[in-house]
């Protein structure tokens, strides 16, 4: 099927900026650490999921292909996965993937989901891995989705909960914080990480886009696995804590063995682990939007 990217003059604009001008690079360079860490997440939600052979899926927000491969596994070769996203940078790590023997061959869409035109009632399934957070209007965007889907359809993503619940993000952040500016008070709707940590704003977002059977359930699990010394560099790059080194370079020195500190309290033998909490998202499409 051909998925059109409406990405021009998108209302998405500042994310898409962000994704292929910034974090899109970053997480393309550090792909194999960040795939390591979250995988346990996504396996959850496509757990959940249960992708079956001969489906068709849409992998939402695919960033470096992991999930979308995983899911090619999983329907097979008479099955298709198409992963769409915002960046090019990621993208493009998608693509160079190795696909397995016996999965179906995944295509990769630089597409913005809230408008690009994903089909009538085509998919069988929709999945997300940390990929819907980031729509400037969540209620269309799921809408656009919902659309998308056959009348039996379903839809699975896994977000973050609250940014207090994640340690392996807060903790960092706290260690640092006596050498940063104070933060500026920011919109907790607004596109971003924790946009989706308020369940009940969840449910209502899925209910006014038609979706309907909406089931949240949490689920928390150890993450990381790089050395400490890796876990350092990453945690620099990404997360609030990469965000606020980004406009302040010049302080990472400073704060660089208060962090560290903190991330050698969770260093065991398979790496630096440490809690993470998100919420396995389900719901379903009775029938087409009119």
């Amino acid at each position: 099927m051909t998925v059109s990217n409406g990405q021009d003059g998108s209302a998405n604009r500042a994310q898409i900026d962000y994704w292929n001008e910034t974090a899109g690079e970053i997480w393309a360079r550090y792909q194999a650490q960040l795939d390591r860490q979250i995988e346990p997440l996504g396996n959850e939600a496509m757990r959940v999921l249960a992708a079956q052979p001969g489906e068709r899926v849409l992998d939402v927000g695919c960033g470096c292909g992991q999930t979308t491969v995983a899911l090619a596994q999983q329907v097979g070769p008479s099955g298709t996965v198409i992963g769409v996203d915002i960046s090019a940078p990621m993208l493009n790590v998608a693509r160079a993937r190795t696909v397995p023997d016996g999965a179906s061959d995944p295509q990769f869409v630089e597409a913005d989901a809230q408008g690009a035109a994903l089909g009538e009632a085509v998919f069988d399934a929709i999945f997300s891995r940390f990929g819907v957070m980031f729509f400037s209007d969540p209620t269309a965007a799921f809408t656009n989705l919902r659309r998308a889907l056959k009348p039996t359809g379903r839809l699975t993503f896994v977000c973050w909960r609250p940014y207090q619940e994640n340690l392996w993000m807060r903790l960092p952040m706290d260690a640092a914080q006596p050498f940063l500016p104070t933060p500026k008070p920011s919109d907790p709707t607004a596109p971003g990480p924790f946009a989706f940590s308020d369940d009940d704003r969840v449910r209502a977002i899925l209910a006014d886009a038609g979706f309907s059977d909406v089931t949240i359930t949490p689920f928390n699990r150890l993450i990381g696995g790089g050395s400490l010394e890796q876990t350092l560099d990453l945690t620099f790059r990404v997360g609030p804590l990469g965000a606020a080194l980004r406009a302040h370079p010049e302080l990472a020195a400073g704060v660089e063995d208060a962090v560290k500190t903190v991330l050698a309290d969770y260093e065991t033998p398979d790496g630096v682990l440490m809690p993470a909490a998100v919420w396995i998202v389900e719901a379903h499409a009775v029938s087409p939007l009119d």
